[in-house]
């Protein structure tokens, strides 16, 4: 029998809980004078909470028959308490690492991320993968994840990453809550029965399925719903939102950096007469870190607010709507008895940023001022290291003979153009937005050259093995700046580099397997800002660049990729040209 999430405590742990109850035990803490939120009746009600270690034991007018010197009295007069908020659709791998975004989130009150697994999977094997989301649950933040049934991109080895035992052990794993986000729904719609069967298997271990159907319409979600998917996060529309509702779909709104939906979906709903919000959920989407300046989850509670959802309501959507959608509602999501004792205390109703924080028991936050507690973390026991490239690049790599180049249409698109420019030049012209573009496997086994219009027109040289998949991307005007760009990265051991004639304008450091920092989401807001800085003036016009190194790749995109097998068009599932072995 597959255990589910809340299957948390063991029975042992259970009986002690019940001593708390029966007067034998003293809780852990006691909030006395409490107003707190009762998600189900949506209300507030007035008492003591009584927490034993990191469970909510009682809610009510009773004050413990038994206490201990060592328990912990806090008084919550003049307070609002509501559950922790959960974000339900976090990339924890946005420059910064799953921790990193932990701490951030559960000091403003998210005390639950439910995280994409891709680069887990994608770079880690299964044992060590599922040590490392077993470890990091024993934080005091919540860390929960999904199960991708596809790459968003063409893999050289998908066969062997998406093997049988790898996606039942990750299926069946108790932290493990949903299956998706399923970006490759059309080979599903065009006869691919491996999806469709861990799709089944998802529902067998009752786990919601995540879609992700930007701009489908009623035939396509209709198929979808027919599949077994659950719930989406891509509308645009008010009218998106209604579609997948009346289909019977959860629908979540995203307030992201390269799609802030979430007053103007809200503004068409409410147009509309629209008040009913149980299945409405909020997500930021993996954004990047100076998007996340304003806060998680607390900030969207504001927008909410302010574009019409009434607070109660607006607090719902990123916490009892997503426990209910991931049949956790035992476990997270309200406060009530056998619940995590993951708890926000705030000052108004007109500020969802909480003076106070409990994250399974332990204060994160504790008089408007965060306290996560901080340690080491041995990321390189689980085979997360500095990436150490131990191969070269010469004059010889660079061969550019492809007559389709990629030409970006925002952060995000990118369609075919045909080059006209001689790119067996050393240097291209200074007028015009093309650059030479290289993606190159991070073992140095296979390249893909081309060009690019549109992300700048002043680039002497930039690496970054910051990608989809941790593969690496050169770009730049001069064939010699590119080379010296990848002998930076090469120092550095993974990252972003941006360099001029002079040398390194802004370098970001990723230390974990060359996609992910070490450093506190404060610091990566500063150098993000710094790259995009840089890269403005050098002509990149678009707001998201760490947005559009991730997606190069990504197949759930149009039109044409630049993936490990070679370009490739995504409406077609053709390769156009292949990539070439080194």
């Amino acid at each position: 029998m597959v255990k589910g999430f809340s299957h948390y405590w063991t029975k042992k742990e259970i009986r002690r809980q019940l001593e708390v109850i029966r007067g034998k035990l003293s809780p852990t803490k006691v909030i006395t004078n409490a107003k707190w939120l009762n998600s189900v009746r949506k209300c507030w009600m007035e008492g003591n909470i009584w927490i034993y270690n990191d469970r909510i034991i009682y809610v009510g007018d009773q004050l413990p028959q038994y206490t201990s010197e060592n328990m912990e009295i806090f008084d919550a007069s003049n307070h609002y308490a509501v559950p922790g908020y959960i974000e339900h659709h976090a990339h924890p791998f946005q420059l910064y690492h799953p921790l990193t975004l932990a701490q951030y989130a559960s000091e403003l009150g998210t005390t639950t991320l439910i995280n994409d697994n891709l680069f887990l999977f994608l770079h880690l094997n299964k044992k060590k993968a599922l040590t490392l989301i077993g470890d990091l649950q024993k934080t005091p933040a919540t860390l929960l994840w999904w199960a991708r049934y596809d790459a968003q991109t063409e893999l050289n080895n998908e066969d062997d990453i998406f093997a049988y035992s790898n996606m039942k052990a990750w299926l069946d794993h108790p932290y493990v809550v949903q299956g998706g986000e399923l970006t490759d729904w059309l080979s599903v719609l065009n006869g691919d029965d491996s999806i469709l069967h861990w799709m089944q298997e998802t529902k067998d271990v009752r786990k919601p399925i995540e879609g992700h159907f930007p701009g489908a319409g009623e035939k396509t979600l209709t198929q979808m719903a027919l599949l077994g998917v659950d719930g989406d996060h891509e509308s645009m529309t008010g009218d998106d939102v209604l579609k997948r509702l009346d289909l019977g779909m959860a629908a979540s709104i995203r307030y992201s950096s390269i799609r802030p939906d979430l007053p103007k979906i809200l503004s068409e709903l409410h147009e509309t007469g629209f008040d009913q919000y149980n299945r409405l959920l909020m997500t930021t989407d993996g954004s990047p870190p100076s998007f996340m300046e304003h806060g998680m989850m607390d900030h969207l509670i504001k927008l909410a607010v302010e574009n019409g959802v009434p607070f109660i309501e607006a607090v719902g959507m990123c916490t009892f709507n997503v426990a209910k959608h991931y049949h956790m509602d035992d476990i997270l999501g309200m406060i009530a008895p056998g619940r995590l004792a993951n708890i926000n205390f705030l000052s108004s109703l007109e500020e969802p940023l909480p003076t106070a924080v409990l994250a399974k028991g332990e204060w994160v936050r504790r008089g408007n001022k965060g306290c996560f507690p901080k340690g080491e973390f041995p990321w390189e026991n689980y085979g997360l290291k500095p990436l150490h490239i131990d191969w070269n690049l010469t004059m010889e790599d660079f061969h550019f003979s492809l007559p389709v180049g990629l030409e970006m249409v925002n952060e995000v698109i990118v369609k075919p153009y045909r080059i006209t420019q001689d790119l067996t030049a050393v240097k291209l012209s200074d007028n015009r937005d093309e650059c030479f573009f290289m993606f190159i496997d991070r073992f140095g086994k296979w390249t893909v050259s081309t060009a690019i219009k549109g992300f700048a027109k002043d680039i002497y040289g930039f690496a970054s093995s910051f990608s989809n998949t941790g593969d690496i991307i050169l770009i730049g005007k001069s064939k010699q700046g590119i080379l010296q760009a990848f002998e930076e990265l090469k120092k550095q051991e993974g990252g972003i580099v941006l360099l001029d004639e002079e040398g390194v304008v802004v370098s970001i450091p990723l230390a974990l397997g060359g996609i992910m920092s070490l450093d506190s989401m404060k610091e990566l807001s500063i150098q993000e800002k710094r790259l995009k800085e840089a890269l403005g003036e050098r002509g990149y016009s678009f707001s998201d660049p760490i947005y559009s190194l991730l997606f190069f790749s990504a197949t759930h995109l149009p039109y044409i990729r630049l993936t490990q097998k070679g370009i490739f068009d995504v409406k077609k599932k053709k390769v156009l040209f292949p990539s070439i072995m080194r």
